[in-house]
Formats: structure tokens, sequence, C-alpha cells
């Protein structure tokens, strides 16, 4: 087990790059199984989650090939119709695998998803959506799967998300793009990376198309091809970085970006004073003086992103006021609160009264619990200091490392697995911009 070791209290500088995004990657991967031709992905982060996803596609009988960050995937067929359930324990998107074994083989066998623990991180959208597009799914108790099958092709129905769901969205896409007939999909997510992957899917001869900004329209196709295609930088990335130069009180550059997709995160910047100015080869973020403190509620886009609020959290720590943070994605999404307050954060976490939780709320109420709470009082400034903190999961690790880069004193990060799900060379990079930070592995 590897742990970090960081003397905090540093002024970030420099310029940093940003890798391709993990909520992207990890889907085209499932995408080009959809087709036996070559899809060639380039920008693609060398990260945990990317890693066993390309070993699911082994065991299914693809062909992987790498070369830097740059993939091909071949798969002229599969080799069998069940995920590993060791594998598939780690990374939540292996569910995605039912729509192309769906697709080409008729029936598939997935265990119940894994991933990072924030939340109860519901199913349900998409076996409803399956079902009525012909497909007769269970979960077997006994064994852990979902055992699924199509006894005819599947068929284009219209269906309507009862809340946003993200990965939803992205399951049905791929499970209408070689049905028969037309589907529609309303309230449907509308984050830039679905439109990405649509970007994608179209590059290999689908037919989609987003006609309104929650309705999109698949029609059915009999086959796909193989392509190229470069990912775009991840959004989370962007911010975790971002507030790593205003919260030490830096200026760090991040090269090769634009505005997209940052639009809520750049308008709350706005609001607390801090410093941004968008240059000819990237976006410069930095400190320019005392930060006011603001409220936030998370949300699907376009609103304030839910993977955003932890490190908007210890960012608040340094603001000159008592802030907010309403978690109204996920249930359970405070897990790294306790820590920060081992480093001297001020923070009181609670229930606010809502006037329809059902509505306000995009999880299922059913998955809620008494023990969890749904927003934050964040009261700053606090001087935060060193401490021996544990990470639960990969964005409460990026909150605890943005900590420990701002505290003062040595800190000592435990479970720093957890980072590598979605963080390439995450400590390399940050000593590029004058961070001391080292990890040590334990054996």
């Amino acid at each position: 087990m590897d742990k970090l070791i960081i003397n905090g209290g540093k002024k970030l500088k420099g310029e940093v790059n940003i890798y391709g995004s993990k909520n992207v990657a990890l889907k085209v991967l499932v995408v080009a199984c959809l087709t036996d031709g070559e899809v060639i992905i380039d920008n693609v982060p060398l990260i945990s989650d990317f890693i066993t996803m390309i070993e699911i596609i082994k065991e299914l009988g693809g062909e992987i090939s790498f070369k830097d960050h740059c993939v091909s995937v071949k798969v002229k067929g599969f080799a069998g119709e069940r995920v590993s359930l060791e594998k598939a324990a780690v990374v939540r998107t292996s569910f995605m695998f039912l729509a192309p074994l769906l697709a080409r083989v008729g029936k598939a066998i997935i265990p119940n998803p894994g991933g990072c623990r924030i939340g109860a991180r519901p199913i349900d959208r998409i076996i409803e959506g399956l079902k009525k597009m012909g497909v007769s799914i269970d979960y077997e108790s006994e064994d852990g799967y979902f055992h699924a099958a199509c006894k005819n092709e599947l068929k284009g129905v219209d269906y309507t998300f009862s809340k946003n769901t993200h990965t939803g969205t992205e399951t049905m896409i791929l499970a209408a793009v070689l049905a028969k007939g037309k589907t529609v999909l309303k309230n449907a997510a509308e984050e830039p990376e679905v439109d990405e992957l649509i970007s994608f899917l179209n590059k290999m001869g689908a037919d989609i198309k987003r006609i309104e900004s929650r309705t999109i329209v698949i029609n059915g196709v009999s086959k796909l091809h193989g392509t190229n295609f470069k990912i775009g930088a991840d959004r989370n990335e962007i911010v975790t970085f971002a507030v790593a130069g205003i919260i030490t009180e830096g200026d760090i550059l991040i090269k090769n970006i634009t505005k997209n997709g940052l639009a809520e995160f750049l308008r709350e910047l706005d609001k607390i004073g801090a410093g941004y100015e968008e240059k000819d080869n990237g976006i410069r973020f930095y400190y320019k003086g005392p930060l006011k403190p603001t409220d936030i509620v998370t949300s699907f886009y376009p609103g304030f992103m839910t993977d955003w609020q932890g490190p908007w959290a210890v960012l608040m720590t340094k603001a000159n006021g008592t802030s907010l943070i309403h978690e109204a994605v996920y249930e359970n999404r405070f897990n790294y609160v306790n820590e920060l307050k081992k480093m001297g954060a001020k923070i009181d976490l609670f229930n606010p009264v809502v006037e329809n939780p059902e509505k306000f709320y995009n999880f299922n109420m059913v998955d809620d619990k008494d023990s969890y709470f749904h927003a934050a009082n964040i009261h700053g400034p606090a001087t935060l200091h060193n401490g021996v903190v544990e990470v639960s999961d990969l964005r409460a690790g990026a909150t605890l490392v943005l900590a420990a880069l701002a505290a003062k004193g040595e800190s000592v990060i435990f479970g720093v697995e957890h980072l590598d799900r979605g963080y390439e060379n995450f400590e390399k990079r940050l000593q590029s911009l004058g961070a001391s930070i080292k990890r040590i592995s334990e054996v």
C-alpha cells in the first residue's frame, strides 16, 4: 500500500498539462466493442480504472495495443459473455458492457458494478430502459451477477428517464445504436462528455442527434466501423489543478484547455474573487487576494458538478465567512469532512429543510439514511495544519491532497490507490509546480 508525504505551505507556480477525460476514456473503450473494426483512441489517461477496463476487454476476446497515450482496440468477436466479478468490482463503467454484448451476442452476464462508494448510484434507470428494448434481465443474488438476454434484436423505444443519469443515458445510447428502429431518450443527460461520446459514435457510423437540450434521437444502424478519435481534457483534473493554484496562493497555467464545460465553476470563482485568465495556450488560475464565501448546490450539467464539491469545500476553508455546499446528486458524499477536520477545517454537516425532496434530490430517496448529511457549512478562514488522513474515494483523495498542499507542516495520506483510479502521475505533476510531495510504497 502506498502513501503520500506532503510538506505544505508552498505556493504552486508553473504550467501543467491535463490528460484525457476519465469519464470519456472508460466509455469509449466500451463503444469500441460495438464493432469488429479497429478503433484507435488518442490522449487516453493511463490510470488504473482504464487499465482495468482494458483487461476486461482482453478477457472478452479483444485485441489491445498501446503506444504512449494511444490505444488500439479490436474486438473481432466475443470469447464469452461474462465479465469478471473481480475486475467489475473495481470500476463501475464495467456495467456498460451490457450494451455491446447484447447487441452482438444477444446475452450478457454482468456483475453488480463497483467503483467509489459515494452513494448507492442506482442502475434501476438503466435496467428499466433495457427491458423496454426487449431485454430480459434479472439479478441473481447467489452469484452477484445480472443475467441479461435478448431473444431477438434490440428494438428502438421512446424512453424518459425518471431522474437525470449520466451513465444511464450513455448505456441506453450504446444499446440503441445497433437496435432496430428509432430510439428517443427524454430527460437525457447533457454533460459535455455525453456529447463527446455521441461524436465518437457518429464517426463510427451511428446516427445520433440531440434535438433538444435533454432529448436525444438515435436511429439504429446495421453496423458500425472502426475509426480514430482523440479524447478531450478531463474537467475534474482542470478544477483540481485550478484549486491547487488558488488555495496555495500560487499561479498555474493549465495548458491547451478552453472554458468549455467550466462555466459554472468559473462563475463561482468570480463570486469568491479568485483569479483566472484565458490565454492563447490555456487558462491561468491564480490567487489575487482574500476570498469571499459562497453558497453552492451541486447538480447535473449545466449545474455545479458533484465531483467538484470536495475541492471546492477545501477552497472555502480559506474564504472569509461561512460557505454552504448542498449536495443534491449523491446521498452520501461528505466522507472526507472528518479527515479535513483533523487538519483544522471548521465544517458542520446538516440536513437542510427541502420542500420536495423527491424532486429536489437526484438520488433515489429509498437509498437515503438518517446517518447521511446532504449539506455542509464551512467556516473560514481556517488555518489548516498537518495531519494523518485516509482517502475514502477518488475525489475525496484529491480534496485531501489539496488540503495538505495548503496546510502548514508534514501530512501523511493513506489510500493513494483511490487517486490512481483517476489521476495519472498526480504527485509528479504537482512536483513540477513546486509541491513538496513524494510517494512511499510499503510492502
